[in-house]
């Protein structure tokens, strides 16, 4: 008889346990959803990139946000690593009748909160030697690290041509 009676603390002990940790583990699992504001840091950060790129140029908006280390691979070339050579890349490039602008659909940043990504689609729009404006639109990846005055910066831009209407 004492045995049945001391049974029954047991089991409900048990049951409160098990209702208590799945509790916890429910609890816990809020904590480990991604954090969305910090992502939208990073979507505001490469909107803000394109758009210095519609307002002042390519060349102009690619320096400012790239990395000293910063690496841009490109179709059929040779990877361009480092700013310096970003710039001396640039030099022959002229702005003018050229735009480049985007749209990141999708950014990423790790817990450490120190590096992440976007990508996204892109639209270029120029005119050819005519003077007939023409358009082109793909894809792009950029990687961003954050810099040691907390501002974020790509560490490697690239993309791909001909998405197509």
């Amino acid at each position: 008889m004492k045995s049945g009676i001391l049974l029954k603390p047991r089991v409900l002990f048990f049951v409160i346990l098990t209702f208590l940790s799945f509790s916890l583990f429910q609890n816990c699992s809020y904590l480990m959803e991604p954090d969305n504001t910090k992502n939208e840091e990073l979507l505001n950060t490469d909107n803000a990139f394109s758009k210095l790129s519609e307002e002042k140029g390519m060349k102009f908006a690619f320096l400012e946000y790239a990395a000293d280390d910063a690496v841009i691979l490109r179709a059929n070339s040779f990877p361009i690593e480092g700013k310096n050579a970003i710039a001396e890349d640039y030099k022959t490039f002229s702005d003018t009748g050229f735009i480049l602008t985007w749209e990141p659909l999708y950014a990423e940043i790790a817990e450490s909160g120190e590096l992440g990504y976007t990508y996204g689609i892109y639209k270029s729009t120029s005119k050819d030697k005519e003077g007939n404006p023409t358009e082109n639109k793909g894809t792009y990846v950029s990687i961003w690290k954050k810099d040691n005055k907390d501002r974020w910066k790509f560490v490697m831009d690239t993309g791909n041509e001909d998405l197509g209407d």
